[in-house]
This record gives C-alpha cells, structure tokens and sequence, in this order.
C-alpha cells in the first residue's frame, strides 16, 4: 500500500486550455436539441467555461482531502496493475466495510459526496467504512498492458484489496460496469460478502415456458430499454470492437472526450432534457478530467471490448438489494432478476432519478444502502 496525492503539473493545465482554445469545430447539426448529440452552442459555452472559468485545484484538493492509496493487484493473472482507491474509515468501529464501484463514463467522484453520510451517520449502526476504488484503466489507476482486464478479474482484484486491507467480511454496490463487478464479486467469493447492493441488475431472460404475464409498468420498462438499444448504444458498439481507434481522436481533443462523455450525462440521467438539471457544469467537468489527465480514453473502453459482448450471468446466492431508479436504461422485471438473483431481500423503485444515481439522487441511495444493509449486518 502506498499513500497517493493528486497533483497535475500546470504545463498539463496550460496545455488543456490551449488546446480548448484553438478547438475546431463542426458546423452545427440539422436538427435541434440533442437528437443528432451534443449541440454546437452548448459545446461551445461548455469548452469556454472549461478554459476560462474552471478550477482542476479545487477539485484535486476535494480528492485529496480524503485519504488515498494505490496498490498492485493482479487479479488472478500473471500481470498487476495499480490500483488507485480512496479508503475512509469511520469512526464507528463496529462499522461495516463497503466497498463502492462505478463504472463508464463515471469516476470515483460519483461516490464522492456520500462519503461523509456513509461514514458518519447519525445512528452509528448504519456506519460504513468506505474503500472507492478506480478500475483499471480509468481514471489514477494503472492501464492493463494486456486483454484480460474484464469483469470477473476485476472482481478477483476487488477481493484481494479487500483482502489486502484486512477486511473479511464486506458490502460491496455498483452501478453499470460496478454492478456487473460486484455480482461477479458476489459469485467469487460470496463467503466475505455480507450481501451486494445493485443499481442497473442483470438478468438473462426465462425461457418462454417460463415467462409470467408482465405489468404495465414493466412492460414500459422493457419497451424504454428496447428504444435504448435501438437509439442509444453506437458508443458500446465502438468501444468494444474499436476501442483503439476511438482512442486517438478523444486523447488528442478535450472537446471530443467531453463531449463523448456529456452525451451520457444527457441520456442516462432523469434531467429533463439538460444534464445540468440534475449535477452541476463543474461536476460534470471534474468527471471528464479524470479522463482527460489521465489520457484514458482507450484504456477506460477496452473493457467493453473486454466483457461486453459475452456478459456472463451465472447465479448469485448472496443477499442481494436492487434499487431501480426510472431513468435507468435497462430495467427488468423483477421475476426475472429473482431468478439470478436468489437471496433478493430489497427491492426498491423510486420516483425519480437515472443511471447516476450516486450524483443525481444522493440522498435517496445513501437512504436505500442503509435500508438493505440493515438486514444483513
């Protein structure tokens, strides 16, 4: 374990906003709105911000005022690579370890702002100690040098830092890519797992003999997921045949990566039309840095190329909670997820909120890890 410190030189800041200023730019598209993507004004208003007006050093002291690690993991293979992950004790000592994994286009800051709830409770037995870890290929961990990196041995990584940092019996969440990692997680070691917490479950359809009459809420859910497919997955496609050629573009432009992470923001979240509605211009910016410092386009892709196309769906029999927020873009029928999922204790659909949970409703998915990991403490 080695402690870890953000600190960006300025040559690479300076770089950022020349680059920023002298982008050149497409005309704008034939439609309005964000039909065709990311319209051309807000581009624009969002590229003269990112240059003119906003602040990396705050957002790396925000970083660094929690306590910072990288370690080299393995992951069961014969090469490491080091992992960076924040880990913030409570002060409760009876707390229960929670280990918290985001996925694509998102960071350790989504999870972030539930640091101080989720360690510092007003009732002490809700009380977690927090360990949010990068994957690799993102953000400041390391890049895999070689195919291997996907689903499954990241969640036997996960395993050895939880290991590693003497915690034998754990929670873990995630959403998107995380919630593929901790059901993995969840059938690889499901002894150390007091039980799993999932915002975006999957689950393998039943057989047509199988299958029950569905509600109308979800038929709705699956006909939403369907228009997704149909509308809303060019980016997967890419990343996980090309995630190399994708790469070159958005290492070498700031406006592409943002732009090509944006997007998501617009379309995976309950924002009513402008991603602005639900996190701020500054949050959304802090995100796309993690990406843009680190160079990480390519490398934050490959793991589409890596596990996307086979995900696997094996069985999970430990205590399992789903929250499916109405915005999310795959939600199932819960019959089906009960069907994976075998030990589903707490199942939970709000009103409001979409694939990013942890920044759009904060306060609605601290409540709803305490309500599940209350049952199995």
């Amino acid at each position: 374990m080695r402690e870890f410190r953000i600190d960006v030189p300025q040559a690479e800041l300076d770089d950022l906003r020349d680059r920023l200023r002298r982008t050149r730019w497409p005309e704008p598209a034939t439609v309005g709105g964000w039909t065709q993507g990311v319209p051309l004004d807000y581009a624009q208003d969002l590229a003269r911000t990112w240059a003119e007006d906003y602040d990396w050093r705050r957002c790396e002291a925000e970083l660094n005022s929690y306590p910072q690690f990288t370690t080299g993991l393995d992951g069961g293979g014969d090469d490491s690579v080091e992992i960076h992950f924040l880990h913030v004790r409570s002060p409760h000592p009876d707390a229960l370890p929670l280990i918290l994994t985001h996925g694509w286009p998102g960071s350790v800051l989504e999870y972030v702002g539930l640091i101080g709830a989720l360690t510092r409770p007003e009732d002490p037995r809700d009380a977690f100690h927090v360990v949010i870890p990068s994957l690799p290929g993102f953000g400041f961990s390391g890049k895999p040098a070689v195919s291997g990196w996907g689903v499954e041995r990241i969640a036997t990584a996960w395993a050895q830092l939880m290991d590693r940092l003497d915690y034998d019996r754990y929670g873990a969440h995630g959403g998107d890519w995380g919630s593929m990692i901790t059901a993995a997680l969840a059938g690889g070691i499901p002894e150390a797992l007091a039980g799993i917490h999932l915002t975006m479950p999957l689950a393998e359809a039943p057989p047509a003999n199988e299958r029950r009459p569905l509600s109308k809420t979800e038929k709705e859910a699956l006909m939403f997921s369907k228009r997704f497919q149909h509308s809303g997955t060019g980016y997967s496609a890419e990343q996980s045949t090309r995630p190399q050629t994708l790469g070159y573009g958005l290492t070498d432009s700031p406006v592409g990566q943002a732009c090509w992470i944006i997007e998501k923001f617009w379309d995976w979240t309950d924002c009513a039309g402008h991603p602005e509605n639900v996190t701020t211009r500054t949050r959304l910016l802090d995100n796309v840095m993690l990406y843009w410092l680190t160079a990480s386009a390519a490398s934050s892709a490959r793991l589409y190329w890596e596990s996307f196309r086979k995900p696997r769906m094996e069985p999970v029999e430990v205590p399992t909670g789903v929250t499916v927020f109405p915005h999310e873009m795959t939600r199932l029928p819960r019959y089906w997820l009960e069907r994976r999922f075998t030990d589903l204790r707490h199942y939970s659909t709000p009103d409001t909120g979409g694939h990013f949970a942890a920044l759009e409703q904060p306060e609605t998915l601290v409540e709803e890890l305490r309500t599940f990991f209350r049952l199995v403490r």
